[in-house]
């Protein structure tokens, strides 16, 4: 056993009371700390504590481009507060990568967003694919105030034509077009049939505010409670129980499954099964392809 990296997250970690002390904890380790934060609540006091006692990495997520997009989604203007800090990380040395969530609600402000990151020399993930929620409404299975599959993958495609080189983005189309993957993420895909490849479960965990341990941090079961167990058995329950789970047989024979990213996550919170194929998933990746193929033939 032995672990390298960690990564803090939320909700916004930066709440806790306690975070200056799990923060300088987790480092006498010697564990490599990111955090994932939206950055408004860091201040001067703050930022000293940073100087002396840095993440290996801010993740910040950035909801707009203004203060009007930031006022829609979060119902408070910290765009500028938040831009500042990114840039205050920065001055002391910290690495920051931007994470956008496009939505309905934030997709006017895409190139804009990108323009940001290229001016603030920060690198930026992009996703357009939104987990329905089940951990917060496990009646949610299917369902989220997101895209349609074909506008998610309509942006997907626009991101992938706004960051990519003409010749970069003609030789994604063209690996699409001969049956090649093109997926940026394999942590988080498995082999269709049978068990979960990625690093959940096998090599990764989550551990939420309650001490229960998942394989992923979106998906709710299967689980094990750390504060009853102890890590170590914890860690051995979840091993086994993830060897256990089957991703949906009929994706072997698809003839997309080169150009699809459905991960056992995506299956059972789209589906409430891991073993169902996502069918949200499916449209996305079609639309996903002829749309590629189609803008690059312009």
């Amino acid at each position: 056993e032995g672990m390298l990296f960690l990564l803090l997250t939320g909700g916004e970690p930066l709440i806790r009371p306690d975070f200056r002390y799990i923060l300088s904890e987790l480092k006498k380790m010697g564990i490599m700390v990111s955090i994932n934060s939206n950055a408004s609540l860091i201040n001067k006091d703050m930022l000293d504590f940073f100087r002396h006692e840095p993440p290996f990495r801010f993740n910040i997520t950035l909801y707009g481009a203004s203060g009007e997009a930031y006022e829609r989604l979060c119902g408070s203007n910290a765009f500028d507060r938040v831009l500042a800090n990114i840039r205050a990380l920065k001055d002391i040395g910290i690495g920051v990568k931007l994470n956008v969530s496009l939505t309905q609600y934030n997709a006017a402000d895409m190139q804009r967003i990108y323009e940001i990151a290229e001016s603030l020399g920060t690198p930026m993930q992009l996703a357009t694919y939104m987990f329905p929620p089940i951990r917060r409404n496990a009646a949610m299975v299917g369902e989220n105030d997101r895209f349609s599959a074909e506008d998610a993958a309509m942006y997907s495609v626009m991101w992938d034509r706004m960051r990519f080189s003409g010749e970069q983005f003609r030789a994604r189309a063209e690996a699409m077009r001969r049956g090649i993957s093109v997926s940026e993420n394999t942590d988080c895909e498995g082999t269709p049939g049978e068990g979960i490849m990625c690093r959940a479960g096998r090599s990764a965990f989550w551990i939420n505010w309650q001490g229960v341990m998942t394989p992923c941090g979106m998906m709710t079961e299967p689980v094990a409670n750390v504060k009853e167990l102890g890590f170590s058995a914890a860690w051995e329950a979840t091993k086994a129980a993830t060897a256990q789970i089957r991703l949906p047989a009929e994706c072997a024979v698809c003839g997309y499954k080169h150009a699809c990213h459905a991960c056992a996550a995506m299956c059972v919170t789209e589906t409430g099964h891991f073993n169902v194929k996502p069918e949200y998933v499916c449209r996305m990746t079609h639309e996903t392809v002829r749309l590629t193929l189609e803008e690059e033939s312009k």
